[in-house]
């Protein structure tokens, strides 16, 4: 029977023993047999995401948002071709359902000139020393993963059934409710042969694996909140080499609201300007090479993206005394005119090649004067941020191959091959301009972003988008290279200088004449591919209050407190609530006695008053009848 339902194995390749598909079969027989024995309750509801179905309880006794799929597909992704990459030199092949054979092609040059192209898979036997392994198969060789804050088990679970080779995966979460829901999901699914759940702060956890050969070749920390008091340790317990996935949502800190906050989590002060978003990643990468510098290591980053409410980055974490003192060389503080939002970076250190060697010194300064040499307003500073490139851009097109050669393994394949196009052309230089930004300094309407992009290329520059803000431009152009263009661009469509006033940014800002004559005719060469295919790129609002979701409780439920702030904030700027019961504060006059509406007064009077009109005239004075 089991024969029959499952199917013989496909293109068993020589040396593969009849022995690894029977205990497949095996694996989804006890997964549907689980499935039956782990049924939920009433008050429980499933949860289909991928490949993995969990229970999920219909209080909010265990933290679950939907929108954050983009996030966890967009993970394993990334994983499976990192595991592609190690396993590869282990003589290791995937095999991934869907997934089309990349056919490679060999050139022949024949004796008569002509070129014979032929298939590596035709004609070139596979070697006898490698071998596949198929996903939901435990490989012994393979990667050890940890969620350090599983919740659910939602993710790792998703791991176990979409991800190839690997060995074992620690389901970790410090809430009791938590870890008995993820053993309940972890039967669901069947995959107690790859999931384990754990009960243990993720940082004690970390901590006991330390040794050299207990580490874990991938960690992953998706918080609610600041990472910040993981990264210490899981800097320390990542494999050599392994890959470091690290979720931020604490936005308002990274983004520049509070920016005294973000140095005690981080080390490094963020700013409110228009590049916060890719500011953001720059601060986390930083604080994570700061830390790993501590212990004679550092980072390489694979892929940073900043996405909805949240910024997601993945790196390997490497040891090297020799490249640790390259770390200062990769740190910058940052200076932002407040005036007209020129920003200029100012590197922690220099590394200098010195023969075979490297001469390595502080750096050197100030970069900018005491005011903006543009508008003449003050600077105020940031950082130290991360300088290199955000993007390992080799590793970004092999995730993003594989996703076009299987576009239906995720949900969102499409918006993960929108985002990862946009991130292969964005050019390895920190930060951003925005042309509304750049048109409201000089005080005229904005350029279209073909004709900006435009007029720069003109101009022998590079120019690219970011992937972080919809109409950003990155460019290696220098700031007074783009106020120019600004400056023809104002020629063009003229402003009236004289309502400008003296102290403002446009005022100076246009007080000087262009040493470029900027050309602002559409090249072709302006609209990226990822453009002009109509990739998703940045996407609608996917649902209402689509936002950060309420922390988990241990009883279910949202506090009272973040109950009572939504119900007072909700449509604040539509006009005044139907629900007035809040306002019971006495106004300034009866105070001092002098209040016309005496008891019933209220800090706002329009609810009385408008009670007052609509009764008798004769009942307008607030005297009670005889």
């Amino acid at each position: 029977m089991y024969k029959e339902e499952w199917g013989e194995p496909q293109n068993q390749k020589s040396g593969t023993s009849s022995s690894v598909f029977k205990f497949q079969n095996l694996i989804r027989i006890s997964r549907a047999f689980m499935m039956e024995v782990a049924a939920p309750t009433q008050e429980e509801t499933i949860i289909t995401e991928g490949k993995a179905k969990v229970i999920y309880p219909s209080a909010n006794q265990v933290f679950y948002n939907p929108v954050q799929e983009f996030n966890r597909d967009l993970t394993c992704a990334v994983i499976t071709e990192f595991a592609r990459m190690q396993l590869a030199e282990k003589g290791i092949d995937f095999v991934l359902p869907g997934e089309k054979e990349l056919q490679k092609v060999v050139v022949d040059l024949s004796d008569n000139g002509e070129d014979c192209k032929m298939s590596t898979h035709e004609n070139t036997p596979a070697p006898a020393e490698r071998r596949t392994v198929t996903v939901g198969e435990a490989c012994p060789e393979g990667l050890r993963v940890l969620e350090g804050l599983a919740a659910s088990g939602l993710r790792s679970i998703r791991f176990a059934c979409e991800v190839p080779g690997l060995q074992s995966i620690v389901a970790n979460d410090f809430s009791t409710s938590a870890v008995e829901l993820i053993k309940r999901n972890i039967q669901f699914n069947g995959v107690e042969h790859l999931v384990t759940a754990n009960y243990s702060d993720a940082r004690m956890l970390m901590y006991n694996r330390m040794g050299r050969n207990d580490r874990f070749d991938v960690i992953d920390l998706d918080p609610y909140g600041s990472p910040a008091i993981f990264l210490d340790a899981a800097v320390q317990s990542i494999g050599e080499g392994g890959l470091l996935c690290v979720t931020c949502t604490d936005m308002a800190v990274l983004a520049g609201n509070n920016g005294e906050t973000c140095y005690s989590k981080y080390g490094s002060m963020s700013l409110k300007s228009k590049f916060c978003h890719e500011m953001a990643l720059r601060i986390l990468l930083h604080s994570l090479d700061l830390r790993a510098n501590c212990y004679q290591r550092y980072i390489v980053p694979m892929l940073s993206i900043s996405a909805d409410f949240y910024i997601r980055v993945f790196v390997r974490v490497f040891t090297g005394q020799a490249k640790v003192k390259m770390s200062a060389s990769k740190q910058a503080l940052l200076y932002n005119c407040v005036g007209c939002g020129t920003y200029h970076l100012q590197r922690m250190g220099r590394a200098v090649p010195h023969g075979n060697n490297m001469k390595y010194s502080a750096g050197t300064g100030p970069a900018i004067g005491a005011s903006c040499e543009f508008c003449q307003q003050k600077h105020q500073v940031g950082g130290p941020i991360w300088a290199e490139p955000l993007h390992d851009k080799t590793f970004v097109q092999k995730v993003l191959d594989a996703s076009e050669r299987n576009p239906e393994r995720f949900k969102t394949s499409d918006r993960i091959e929108g985002m990862l196009s946009m991130v292969t052309e964005e050019l390895d230089i920190p930060l951003y301009y925005t042309l509304d930004s750049l048109s409201s300094a000089v005080r005229c309407n904005t350029p279209s972003l073909l004709q900006f992009r435009s007029a720069l290329l003109h101009a022998g520059h590079k120019v690219s988008l970011s992937h972080a803000c919809q109409n950003a431009i990155k460019t290696n152009a220098s700031p007074s290279v783009i106020w120019d263009i600004m400056r023809c661009w104002e020629k063009l469509n003229p402003v009236k200088r004289e309502k400008l006033s003296e102290t403002s940014p446009a005022y100076h800002i246009l007080g000087t004449e262009p040493r470029i004559q900027a050309n602002f005719e559409v090249r072709q060469d302006a609209n990226p591919k990822s453009r002009r295919m109509g990739l998703k790129r940045f996407q609608e609002n996917p649902e209402a209050n689509w936002g950060p979701k309420a922390r988990a409780k241990a009883g279910g439920g949202i506090s009272t407190s973040l109950e009572e702030r939504r119900k007072q904030h909700q449509n604040k700027r539509k006009g005044a609530p139907e629900d007035t019961s809040f306002k019971q504060f006495v106004c300034k006059k009866y105070k001092q006695g002098s209040c016309g509406l005496g008891d019933s007064c209220r800090y706002s009077h329009s609810l009385v008053d408008s009670e007052v009109e609509s009764q008798d005239p004769s009942a307008t004075d607030n005297t009670p009848a005889s």
